[in-house]
């Protein structure tokens, strides 16, 4: 019996590396996995976990944590207690076979959404690459938006429960349809967590749990923050893996919807466009933001500020970055800018409606 489990354990280890390692191609993934098998798995696991106003992933790690807990400590007592390091060598066997299987796990439930079909591929777009000049114009647009809208969006106020915003969720299913064939996603319940203080430290504003396809959130998150944390997040529960796909599947879904979604949409685009343009071309938009949209920013950034710690910010990215290299996502945590291409090079309809490829 030991024999077959040990043989077990290589072949899932050897499973594992190779599922890691081996090349796929995207477009089998696409049209086998991400447009077919994946949304039934979502359309399962999100429902779900929507039923509990807890984190899921909060249960299963705490659960995993203790099981590894009790287990290493028997270990210990009972290598002491015999005088030989064999129980040691073989927990550590067990555990590497385990972390291969949370790993194929991972690949089976969400993780193959890494090896899609980009959407710079699924999209028209124009010849010419993004330009300065261009996302600075997105800038524009995006301060005449806030001016714009601030007034009404405050005025009717924001949901505290993104997935129950009716208007929200029928544009969220509107993109997805616009951008593939697949059913479209289920949208996820905006969640606290127990890594919640972590968020804050490490001024993470979400993250979607790959095992129960559940969306969490930063619990500091202001009003006007959380209808483009949700859409960003229910972007990866409909299997755009890559941030920047997710941020412009986001994007798309709050500005067409109602006012206060779409002003938290054009928030995240001033942001993003902030931290890539020159300090110059800042002064230039920041200049051109009317107090109430310039009070909203502030608030944010003394959010962040307060919250974060940098040690932890700095240490949490530098993780995060060799994740997403380590599923093959070249740019690491440089792949968040690269919506700001996406938006500029995309071929749009009129209120935003972005053009496809025929197959």
């Amino acid at each position: 019996m030991s024999g077959m489990s040990a043989l077990f354990r290589v072949f899932v280890i050897v499973l594992a590396v190779a599922a890691g390692l081996a090349p796929i191609d995207a477009h089998l993934v696409e049209r086998w996995y991400s447009t077919s098998i994946y949304p039934v798995i979502q359309r399962l696991l999100t429902p779900v976990s929507n039923l509990f106003p807890f984190a899921v992933l909060d249960v299963v790690v705490a659960a995993a944590l203790c099981a590894v807990l009790v287990i290493v400590v028997r270990s210990v007592r009972r290598s002491r207690r015999k005088k030989t390091w064999k129980p040691i060598l073989l927990i550590c066997a067990r555990l590497v076979s385990a972390s291969a299987v949370i790993y194929l796990v991972f690949l089976a439930i969400w993780g193959l959404n890494y090896r899609r079909v980009a959407m710079s591929e699924r999209l028209v777009l124009n010849r010419e690459p993004a330009s300065t000049q261009g996302i600075l114009e997105l800038g524009r647009v995006a301060v005449q938006q806030l001016n714009t809208l601030h007034q009404s969006a405050h005025a009717e106020g924001w949901r505290t429960s993104p997935w129950r915003d009716r208007p929200m969720t029928n544009a969220f299913e509107s993109v997805l349809a616009r951008l593939s064939d697949a059913r479209p996603a289920v949208p996820g319940r905006l969640k606290s967590s127990i890594i919640g203080p972590y968020f804050r430290w490490a001024s993470v504003d979400g993250m979607m749990n790959p095992f129960g396809l559940e969306a969490l959130a930063n619990p500091d998150l202001l009003p006007f923050e959380k209808p483009f944390v949700a859409a960003h997040e229910w972007a990866h529960l409909a299997g755009y893996a890559d941030e920047s796909e997710a941020s412009f599947v986001g994007f798309l879904t709050c500005v067409r919807a109602a006012a206060p979604t779409a002003y938290s949409g054009w928030l995240f685009l001033y942001w993003q466009i902030n931290s890539e343009v020159s300090a110059a071309d800042r002064q230039h938009l920041a200049s051109a933001l009317q107090d109430g949209p310039r009070q909203d920013i502030t608030a944010v950034a003394e959010r962040v500020r307060q919250g974060q710690i940098p040690v932890v910010r700095d240490a949490g990215w530098r993780v995060y970055d060799e994740y997403l290299k380590a599923n093959r996502v070249e740019e690491g945590v440089r792949s968040y800018g690269l919506v700001l291409t996406l938006l500029a090079r995309a071929r749009f309809e009129d209120g935003w409606i972005p053009v496809r490829k025929s197959e």
